[in-house]
């Protein structure tokens, strides 16, 4: 498998991978400018052809969990592969048993850009994991002066189809294989909502205020402050395992989502997201079977994710935004991952 690398004239470096489309290493420095891979994941390539926990990887057709792996659409039901049992129910999780991640995307040229930028792309065919319609998709990766990740996604269909695309990178900003866990990032969400869930983890349909919950990062908290408490939706997700309701949004233009800064290293990320959600994931479930490329194991909480997406279970929840493509639409959304130091 071929990996590339994008690079800027300040030393910043990602490193991809077609297998899965995936974001392999994420590397700058601190505020001393000691450079470290900020990125959880492998060095060998050849892992990411293994069972993982989705590291770095593009999800879909849909990001994040269907309940019962069914929906409906267009008054014709449709039956996905299920492969996730959050609390003993049997569900859909990102595009199933052999999703997005688990095939080798085609490298294509990318016009129209001055910044080091990479585009991958691949067809997903009608009844893939069980869902209707060809489906070709792209996604491309820039890198910027501003030492901002770029994602833009797009996708196009001949039926009717769901789509819900994002990056499940992890992250820990003082370098992936660093000792502790991310309890003591430093955390702010623009979003004054979020999703409960069941102990199935599948949204309940209630859009519930973060006021006076554990999920109010409003302001700025340590992600550990509250990752423990006997809140019951905190206990339903092992930690944060949910989708916040982002307060601003726009289909075309990238607005702030969430901010994280690691005070020992100085080192923060920004995110930008045309999406109307964000999942934040704590990394509960990660066990220490899977070893990183320092060659640490990756334990309970050392990495975080903020995946950019629509809501969970959307199919089958008439309040939330859609995730329907039909033909002659096209699909887009676009991420921005922005780095820097204080």
């Amino acid at each position: 498998m071929e990996t590339h690398t994008l690079s800027n004239s300040h030393g910043m470096r990602v490193r991809l991978l077609e297998h899965g489309c995936t974001v392999v290493s994420v590397e700058f420095p601190d505020r001393n400018g000691i450079f470290a891979d900020v990125a959880l994941g492998f060095a060998d390539p050849e892992q990411y052809k293994t069972r993982h926990p989705y590291f770095g990887c593009v999800v879909g057709r849909f990001g994040n969990r269907i309940a019962n792996g069914r929906f409906a659409l267009d008054d014709q039901s449709f039956e996905l592969a299920q492969n996730n049992a959050p609390g003993g129910v049997l569900c859909h999780l990102h595009g199933g048993i052999v999703g997005f991640d688990q095939h080798l995307w085609n490298v294509a040229p990318r016009t129209g850009t001055n910044a080091p930028s990479i585009r991958f792309q691949r067809v997903s065919p009608d009844g893939e994991e069980g869902y209707p319609g060809n489906l070709s998709v792209a996604v491309c990766y820039t890198l910027t002066e501003f030492n901002a990740l770029e994602i833009e996604y797009e996708a196009f269909t001949d039926a009717p189809t769901l789509v819900n695309l994002t990056n499940h990178s992890y992250f820990n900003l003082r370098g992936e294989g660093s000792p502790g866990d991310i309890c003591g990032h430093e955390l702010r969400l623009h979003a004054s909502h979020f999703l409960p869930t069941t102990a199935g983890q599948i949204p309940t349909g209630e859009i519930r205020s973060v006021s006076n919950t554990p999920f109010d990062f409003l302001t700025p908290r340590c992600i550990g402050e509250r990752i423990d408490s006997d809140d019951e939706q905190i206990q339903h997700g092992g930690g944060y395992d949910h989708n916040w309701v982002l307060d601003q949004r726009s289909a075309t233009e990238p607005t702030l989502a969430a901010e994280v800064y690691e005070p020992e290293s100085g080192r923060f990320m920004e995110v930008f997201t045309t999406e109307p959600g964000l999942q934040l994931y704590t990394g509960n479930v990660l066990d220490g079977s899977c070893i990183g490329k320092r060659g640490a194991a990756y334990g309970r909480r050392t990495g975080l994710c903020l995946e950019t997406q629509h809501f969970p279970d959307a199919p089958n929840q008439t309040g939330f935004p859609s995730t329907v493509l039909r033909p002659g639409e096209r699909y887009w959304s676009k991420t921005i991952y922005q780095f820097g130091v204080r």
